[in-house]
């Protein structure tokens, strides 16, 4: 178990349940780059968070803990740039 990474995908997850238009734009439509962002880092730290490992390289980096990391980055960076 990664307790980091599985935090971060509770956070993410109760987060996004209670107040949903985090992931919506100024406007009030879907910023749906950022929903995909976030719900990347979601399922990866989710993943990781438990302790899996994808055999399939492609797929072991997708559901990293620095993938986790990369997606939040760059959710922060679409999200205030």
């Amino acid at each position: 178990m990664r307790p980091l990474s599985l935090a971060v995908a509770l956070v993410i997850m109760i987060g996004g349940s209670i107040y949903p238009f985090v992931f919506a734009t100024a406007d009030g439509q879907a910023d749906h780059g950022l929903a995909m962002l976030v719900f990347w880092a979601m399922s990866a730290g989710l993943v990781n968070g438990v302790g899996f490992v994808p055999r399939w390289p492609l797929w072991r980096w997708l559901f990293s803990g620095w993938a986790c990391l990369a997606a939040l980055t760059l959710a922060a960076w679409l999200r205030l740039g």
